[in-house]
């Protein structure tokens, strides 16, 4: 037998990848929906959440599974996301240990997204006051990193939905220069995440809404270096 056949067996012995080996599989994100109390629809804009996560999956190299996750404020669940939504039409309310534990974990790190859908806004803005008495929704300046991190918005939040006619406003509140809770206001972004044939958005604020919120996604997870 020639050496060249003795050394073929240990040659596919040392081919096959012994189980250390194996890279690690690489854990997936999501988004969290919040699920509040108070009377509010916190399930509204069902079709929003997967079409941005598929947003997120297809123009960025982050890995994010295809449906969000559904967390109360009591929930474990809550500490394995980054980035919570919330939304609806109608009123929020926290009770104290909630806003304790929503405090904590933006302290310890963790990006609120609030998206008005008409009819969110006085209560949430009532919550926040009580969420950070200390802090006030202020305008996000437009040099800031969720205008411009994967996408260029230079003029600032885009307006998806009519509403009172005003424009749309990117508020926010600040912890130690970071950004920790978003509110589009008088925009509806997840309205324009929606499935298409839902609020027969044109094309291109449908995918304005979704490039937004790319962004804010990628902000909160850290993406790209955003401070």
């Amino acid at each position: 037998m020639s050496p060249r056949l003795l050394l073929l067996p240990l040659m596919l012995v040392l081919a096959v990848p012994l189980p250390a080996q194996r890279p690690a599989p690489v854990a997936t994100m999501t988004i969290g929906r919040l699920h509040y109390d108070g009377g509010g629809d916190w399930y509204a804009n069902p079709s929003s959440l997967p079409n941005l996560l598929k947003a997120i999956a297809t123009r960025t190299v982050l890995r994010v599974g295809p449906r969000e996750k559904v967390v109360q404020l009591g929930d474990d669940d809550l500490w394995s996301v980054t980035y919570l939504h919330m939304t609806g039409h109608g009123n929020v309310r926290f009770s104290d240990g909630e806003l304790t534990t929503l405090r904590r974990w933006l302290l310890a790190g963790g990006f609120l997204h609030a998206s008005d859908n008409y009819g969110m806004d006085e209560s949430f803005r009532r919550e926040m006051a009580r969420l950070f008495p200390e802090r006030l929704l202020e305008e996000v300046p437009l040099t800031h990193p969720v205008y411009h991190l994967v996408y260029d918005f230079p003029r600032g939040l885009p307006k998806i939905h009519e509403h009172d006619g005003k424009p749309a406003q990117g508020l926010g509140i600040f912890i130690d220069g970071r950004l920790a809770v978003f509110y589009d206001y008088q925009s509806d972004l997840g309205d324009g995440w929606e499935d298409a044939e839902v609020h027969h958005d044109a094309a291109e604020k449908h995918e304005a809404a979704l490039r937004m919120g790319v962004n804010l996604f990628a902000y909160a997870v850290g993406y790209g270096g955003a401070p």
